[in-house]
């Protein structure tokens, strides 16, 4: 089944790849959607594909790039998709 999953991820994870490991990651698994830094030092992610891979999308996501430190992962599922065509870093 296809899944949406928004990923709001915080900690230590501006100003460190964050964004950049998020997209190598999304695009090995086959994902599409996007991730963006929000103003409060947070990471916005916003993912769509098959429900296992989507989950550990995730699991991978909580741990991150070597340089960050991830304090906390909230996620929302949906089975209502957007369409995303690619996975792209959103500025």
């Amino acid at each position: 089944m296809q899944v949406h999953a928004e990923i709001l991820i915080k900690g230590m994870v501006q100003g460190v790849g964050y964004r950049y490991f998020t997209q190598r990651l999304a695009r090995q698994y086959g994902l599409t959607g996007y991730v963006k830094n929000l103003p409060n030092g947070n990471v916005l992610c916003e993912v769509e594909g098959e429900e296992g891979l989507v989950r550990n999308f995730i699991k991978e996501l909580k741990i991150g790039p070597s340089f960050s430190r991830v304090t906390g992962v909230n996620v929302n599922t949906s089975t209502e998709l957007y369409g995303y065509k690619s996975f792209e870093v959103r500025f």
